[in-house]
This record gives C-alpha cells, structure tokens and sequence, in this order.
C-alpha cells in the first residue's frame, strides 16, 4: 500500500508539474506579429551616447506593426519579441532615415519666402511636395539674401541604438 501512495503521489506530482508548465507556455507564447498593435517603452541613442528620443517617464509608445508607421529596422526588432521582453539593436542608417544627401541642401533667396519675415538657424520650414507629401527643412545659415534650407532628416546618415521593453501586444 505504501508502494502504491508514492506512485501515486508522484503522479500527480508530475501532472501538476505538466499543468504549470502548460500554463506558462501559453502565456509566453504570444509573440509580437504584423497586425498586432504594441506598447513598447524605448530609449533611442546615437553612436557617442547621446539620447535622441525615450519614452521613459511618459507613457509607452503604440503602433501597429505592418503598417509602416514605424522605421523598417525598428518594427522588424519588435517581431517575435514576447510581453516582458526587452531587446537591445542597431539600425544601420539605411534601415532608419536613409543616408544624409546633400543635394537635399537648398541655398533659397530670401525674396522668395515672404512668409517668413525674420527666419532663425534652426527653424524649421514646413513645405508641400510634388504628389502630395509634405517636406521639412530646418534653417541652417541666413545671409541678407538668402537662406539655407537642409530637408534632411536630423538623423539622417545615423545608425540609431535602441534599448526596447514590450509592454503589450494586442
């Protein structure tokens, strides 16, 4: 009789144990896929260290993935991670804002932007595309007859670092 108590204890010893791990391995299973919408806290950081854009103390950006919201490189590092998770990358500049092109660089005669009538270095000029789209540009030198425009992104050319936690998938 005492024989039979440990094979049964055991038993249910190692359903129990099955249980628990079935548990946990449904609730670990939900991997980050196109169509979900994520939460996810970050802090993103260039190659010297300096800090671009975080999320940290505010709330948790959302997106969609798949929907093109987000970088490529950035929405790829997010796929298949799971609720909990935190994920360390690089996006080579390529994969984040493209590299810098200085064609993007206009030199505009100051008598052609009326509408700004005391432009800074710095300021940024938001402008309309052909097709529809719309252009940003920040002032980098003002002359008494021009004005210098980069439409580059800021962080065009820059591989961009990222420390991610995803907060949730839904």
């Amino acid at each position: 009789m005492v024989k039979y108590r440990h094979v049964i204890l055991l038993g249910i010893l190692l359903l129990g144990a099955i249980l628990i791990s079935g548990c946990n391995a449904e609730q670990n299973a939900a991997q980050a896929k196109n169509g979900d919408t994520v939460e996810v806290h970050y802090t993103g950081t260039l190659e010297n260290g300096t800090v671009f854009d975080t999320s940290e103390g505010g709330e948790p950006l959302e997106f969609t993935l798949g929907q093109g919201q987000m970088i490529p490189g950035f929405e790829q590092a997010v796929l298949g991670m799971k609720v909990g998770e935190s994920k360390n990358f690089t996006i080579p500049a390529d994969e984040a804002y493209g590299p810098y092109d200085a064609a993007l660089i206009q030199v505009i005669n100051r008598e052609e932007l009326t509408n700004i009538p005391n432009p800074e270095v710095g300021q940024q000029l938001y402008g309309s595309q052909t097709g529809g789209g719309t252009i940003t540009g920040t002032i980098t030198n003002v002359t008494d007859t021009t004005i210098t425009v980069d439409f580059n992104h800021h962080l065009a050319g820059k591989d961009l670092t990222f420390e991610i936690e995803l907060m949730s998938i839904q």
